[in-house]
């Protein structure tokens, strides 16, 4: 039988679901040291673990351990580099927590209407200011969710029932989903300009951190409420406290950046603060803990991994590759305007890659919305192309074209109801480079998709590079490599230019108006 340690306080279907299946001995105990434990079962198969920091030291204690299983969504408290080098795979259970976030929303924003909390304390005092508490309601107002997968889809279900107007960014969302879901799609800054609350659902990373900011902030309607019960660093606190007090905004508070005790640099502009409560429900604990043990049930016994997040290139792709689908899938979100909804991803593995199409697809994903985590498997990025309402096609390899080892990714985007765009970007790897070979009809480009670059697509004409280069120049930006085809009519060319760091929107658009451009866009990579 294999072994599974619970050195935590989860819900015992965990140990009964493993139990019934006659292939576990299950060890629980939420009492013991962690590295105690991990020394006396030294023999484990799988360890499932909550928020227990699970070290290099524990992983070596557990010489046996195959499994790491974080019963939540995230890990970061699992050292999953030192676990792939011992060949280890470690699991979350993501999605198990939404409903208990979603509830945990709602109760903030009765909370803060109602002023339930101070006019608890004024009443338990013997006070009887009925007068101070005058509260409003939620009903007919208008909501808006930035961040519409599973949580925030919740939200909006949830709030159904107040007869509430919900507006969703998600650049991920298709606005046939959204309708679907009881909810319009809306851009970022419509939403901090029309909305009574803002519920927060993103994830935090390079491209979301400090997100939420005064310029958003300065849009607000006076006596908005902002929640966040998603990352403590996708708003920027500093800008917030700026405005809040001119503009009477409410913010309820569940998240931080470390979950421990002591003074909260927020304390002075959080009108409700919570100990990071979201999935502190009972059912949630059940839900983590059931799915714990069925993943690690269908692991063991059918080898299905989609919730594996530290799987290592597979056995015989080259790692350039994996970043080659990555990059080609960040060029064409940036040509598309970086939050364009998403209505179809195509793809075409060519070469020895049409054995990997499965999990490259999952880089392609991560790469066009920050809402989906590169690590997980096929299966978990199939399931969330579905619960965005985003179609997926992969084409069978024209093998007669000759393109040896290389990547085709085509996103559609929904520009609005009649209007659709496509970009088509190919490319592959060179003498271990990543190389753009094509984007759109503007082919044999061979340009490493590294740094800052600029994109600009124009009427063929003399001149027109010389204009882009001074007015970067004037920017105090220097161009490093630079591309200038036609397209096979010679009406249009592209002017594809890396440069030696992010250029504002301002010099972009000032440029493209310069130039009278048919395309502008800069893409980070």
């Amino acid at each position: 039988m294999k072994k599974v340690l619970i050195p935590t306080k989860l819900n015992a279907v965990a140990r009964e679901t493993l139990e019934a299946h006659g292939g576990y001995n299950v060890v629980q105990d939420e009492s013991s040291d962690l590295r105690s434990l991990a020394s006396e079962h030294s023999d484990a198969h799988a360890l499932i673990v909550r928020s227990e920091k699970v070290t290099a030291e524990i992983i070596d204690a557990m010489p046996s351990l195959k499994v790491v299983i974080r019963a939540g969504a995230g890990y970061n408290t699992i050292d999953t580099r030192y676990a792939r080098s011992r060949n280890i795979d470690v699991m979350n259970t993501p999605g198990a927590n939404a409903n208990a976030v979603a509830e945990e929303v709602i109760a903030l924003m009765l909370a803060d209407a109602r002023h339930v909390i101070p006019a608890d304390e004024s009443t338990r005092s013997g006070k009887w200011e009925k007068k101070n508490f005058m509260g409003k309601e939620i009903t007919g107002k208008t909501v808006g969710i930035v961040g519409f997968g599973a949580i925030g889809q919740l939200v909006a279900k949830r709030l159904a029932g107040f007869e509430v107007k919900v507006l969703a960014y998600d650049p991920f969302l298709s606005a046939e989903r959204a309708r679907d879901l009881g909810a319009t799609s809306a851009e970022l800054t419509e939403i901090f300009e029309k909305c009574d609350y803002i519920s927060l659902h993103m994830p935090e990373n390079d491209e979301t951190r400090g997100i939420i900011n005064k310029t958003l902030f300065a849009r607000m309607k006076n006596g908005a409420t902002i929640i966040n019960c998603a990352r403590a660093g996708i708003l920027n606190e500093d800008d917030l406290r700026s405005l809040k007090a001119d503009k009477g905004i409410r913010f309820l508070n569940d998240v931080y950046p470390k979950d421990e005790a002591g003074d909260k640099p927020i304390a002075d502009i959080a009108d409700i603060m919570l100990p990071h409560l979201g999935a502190s429900t009972v059912e949630a604990n059940w839900n983590a803990a059931h799915r714990s043990a069925t993943q690690l049930m269908g692991y063991d016994d059918k080898g299905i991994a989609s919730y594996v997040v530290n799987r290592d290139v597979p056995m015989g792709l080259d790692k350039a590759y994996s970043e080659l689908a990555f990059a080609l899938a960040h060029a064409c979100r940036g040509i598309a305007g970086g939050n364009k909804q998403m209505k179809l991803i195509e793809t075409s593995f060519y070469g020895d890659l049409a054995n990997f199409g499965d999990w490259l697809l999952v880089q392609i994903v991560a790469a066009l919305s920050d809402g989906f985590d590169r690590s997980l498997g096929f299966d978990a990025a199939l399931d969330y192309l579905k619960e965005m309402g985003v179609e997926y096609f992969n084409r069978d390899a024209d093998t007669s074209k000759g393109y040896g080892n290389s990547i085709t990714v085509d996103v559609t985007t929904s520009v609005d109801a009649s209007l659709f765009q496509r970009i088509s970007v190919r490319g592959t790897v060179a003498e271990g480079n990543m190389m753009i070979s094509r984007i759109n009809d503007f082919d044999k480009l061979y340009f490493e998709p590294i740094g800052t670059c600029v994109i600009f697509i124009y009427k063929d004409r003399p001149g027109v590079i010389g204009q882009i280069g001074r007015a970067l120049a004037d920017a105090g930006l220097n161009i490093s490599d630079m591309r200038n085809p036609h397209d096979p009519s010679g009406e249009n060319s592209l002017a594809l230019m890396r440069i030696s760091e992010k250029a504002d929107c301002e010099v972009i658009d000032k440029i493209a108006e310069q130039i009278d451009a048919l395309h502008a866009s800069c893409i980070t990579f």
